[in-house]
C-alpha cells in the first residue's frame, strides 16, 4: 500500500465569524461576602454607610430636650427656710437716716441644720433704692441705748452664724440703717429682706 505523504490540513472553521466564548470567572469574593460586615473601604466611601437620616435624629434631640428641661423644673432646689415680718420699728436719727428694727420669724422646713451666712435689706422709696447689711450685735445694743424708741416689742438679735434646727424655728431682730427720712420711709414701696443661709438658696421677704 503506497504511503500516503500527504499533511492533513487542519478543519476549517464552519463559522469563522464566530468569536469563541471566554470561561466565565467565578467571582469568590462575591460567593464570601457578608453584608453584616462591611469592608473598611466600602464602609468609609460612601455616606449611606455612615450618616443616618436625619429626621430622627432631629426627633431624638428635640425630645431629649424636652425632659431635661422638665426634670430640671421639677427638681429645682427651693428655699430650706421660710420667714414672716412680724414687726417694722423705726426711730428718725441725725439728719435724713432712719433706723429701723425688723422681728423676723424664720422656720427650717429641712432636715438638716440651716445656717445663716448673712442679712440684707433693701429699701425701695421715691427717692431712690437703698441697700445696707445687719448691724452687729455690738451696734444694735449701742443703738437701743441711743435711742429707746428703738427697742421698743424687739427681740433678741437675729445674726449671721445663727443656728436654726431642722423643723426649728428661731425668732429674732435685725436691725438696719437708710438715709431717708421717717416720712420717706413710711411711704416707702417696699421693704426686702434677704436672709442667706450656708449652700442653700435665700429666703426673701418683702413688706
Amino acid at each position: 500500500m503506497p504511503e500516503n505523504n500527504a499533511k492533513l490540513s487542519p478543519t476549517p472553521n464552519p463559522n469563522p465569524s464566530t468569536t469563541p466564548a471566554k470561561p466565565q470567572v467565578v467571582n469568590k469574593d462575591a460567593d464570601n461576602y457578608d453584608r453584616a460586615h462591611v469592608p473598611m473601604g466600602e464602609e468609609f466611601d460612601k455616606a449611606k454607610w455612615t450618616l443616618p437620616p436625619w429626621q430622627p435624629v432631629v426627633i431624638a434631640l428635640a425630645v431629649v430636650a424636652v425632659v431635661v428641661a422638665i426634670l430640671s423644673w421639677v427638681t429645682k432646689a427651693k428655699p430650706q427656710g421660710k420667714a414672716t415680718i412680724d414687726n417694722v420699728n423705726v426711730v428718725q436719727i441725725q439728719g435724713d437716716n432712719v433706723l429701723v428694727a425688723v422681728n423676723v420669724s424664720l422656720n427650717n422646713s429641712g432636715r438638716k441644720p440651716l445656717w445663716i451666712h448673712d442679712i440684707k435689706a433693701q429699701l425701695k422709696t421715691d427717692k431712690g433704692d437703698f441697700s445696707d447689711e445687719a448691724a452687729p450685735a455690738v451696734d444694735v445694743e449701742r443703738y437701743y441705748q441711743a435711742f429707746p424708741d428703738l427697742k421698743q416689742n424687739t427681740l433678741p438679735a437675729l445674726l449671721p452664724e445663727a443656728k436654726v434646727a431642722p423643723g426649728g424655728e428661731q425668732k429674732g431682730t435685725i436691725v438696719f440703717s437708710f438715709p431717708v427720712t421717717k416720712d420717706q420711709f413710711e411711704k416707702r414701696k417696699t421693704l426686702t429682706v434677704t436672709i442667706q443661709p450656708y449652700e442653700q438658696k435665700p429666703v426673701v421677704l418683702t413688706k
